[in-house]
């Protein structure tokens, strides 16, 4: 399996908080990748640090197999990245922003930047500033893909969109991915939208990785148990518990591991159902604890690619 993005036990302190810490993750190229995290849980952080923008404290990251701080001509030419504030400049055309990036960029791809604009429907005689958000966004990614890079960031590029440029967005990130080659780290709130695009999971919280891999295996990796409250005890301390709700006679756990055990389990309690979780809620309840204390020999699913 080759990796694009690896880091290893990456960590980057501001003063005296930790921004990332004990960040250890492997991103496999070919793959879409979704990047979870409440806010403040460093996933800027990561990025930057993939990019060479920021140095680490203490770990190491690479993409490649290479470091982006000490050799970036060796790494940025290989990487495009779009921050969630699209930072173009307002003031330049459409055309003039092509220039730009063209001179930049050595593996610079003019036909595709031009082709995409045009399928997309922006004038490049436009001044930036005066494009929609959604379109804006879109140029970004013009920008970004016609580096042709064999890894693509986005720091939560759809955060500021409606729902149709959103849409509009993701189709066209949908429409490179296909053309073959591009590995993608896709940064996001909106968890529809990430487990329409996306097949590799990453979530982050209290600035460290919590759980990482294949998000069909991931899926198929957790239970949703629901039965009599007065059982909850004896079914819980047979599985690993992510998330417990209680009612003063119902009980609900999500648990991870063996799924034939959980399921072995509710059939020696014939009161409780095993049920296969959404996405949406194994990550919510990885998010709703700062450490998943329960689990900690498995907040990473190894995976094959």
């Amino acid at each position: 399996m080759s990796i694009a993005l690896e880091t290893s036990e990456l960590a980057k302190r501001y003063g005296s908080t930790w921004a990332l810490r004990d960040c250890s993750v492997s991103i496999p190229q070919g793959r879409v990748a979704a990047l979870v995290g409440p806010n403040g849980a460093g996933k800027t952080t990561l990025l930057q640090l993939a990019i060479g923008i920021s140095k680490p404290t203490a770990g190491q990251v690479e993409v490649f197999g290479w470091s982006p701080h000490e050799q970036p001509l060796l790494v940025l030419a290989r990487v495009g990245f779009v921050a969630q504030d699209h930072p173009l400049y307002r003031g330049f055309t459409v055309s003039e922003m092509l220039r730009v990036g063209r001179k930049l960029n050595p593996r610079w791809d003019q036909q595709l930047a031009r082709e995409r604009l045009d399928r997309l429907g922006i004038p490049v005689e436009q001044r930036v500033g005066r494009l929609s958000g959604g379109q804006q966004a879109q140029v970004a990614l013009v920008l970004a893909l016609a580096k042709r890079p064999e890894l693509l960031l986005l720091d939560e590029p759809v955060a500021s969109l409606d729902p149709l440029a959103r849409r509009e967005f993701l189709q066209s990130l949908m429409d490179a991915v296909a053309e073959g080659g591009l590995t993608v780290l896709l940064s996001s709130h909106i968890l529809a939208d990430l487990e329409r695009v996306c097949d590799y999971l990453v979530i982050l919280s209290a600035s460290r990785v919590q759980l990482a891999g294949d998000i069909d295996r991931i899926v198929a990796d957790h239970k949703l148990l629901t039965g009599p409250r007065e059982g909850a005890e004896r079914i819980a301390a047979r599985h690993t518990v992510i998330h417990e709700r209680h009612s003063n006679r119902q009980s609900t756990l999500l648990v991870a591991g063996d799924r034939l055990a959980a399921q072995a389990a509710c059939s020696a309690e014939p009161a409780w159902l095993a049920e296969t979780p959404s996405l949406e809620e194994i990550v919510l309840a990885y998010l709703g604890q700062p450490v998943v204390s329960s689990a900690p020999a498995q907040p990473r699913l190894e995976v094959a690619s």
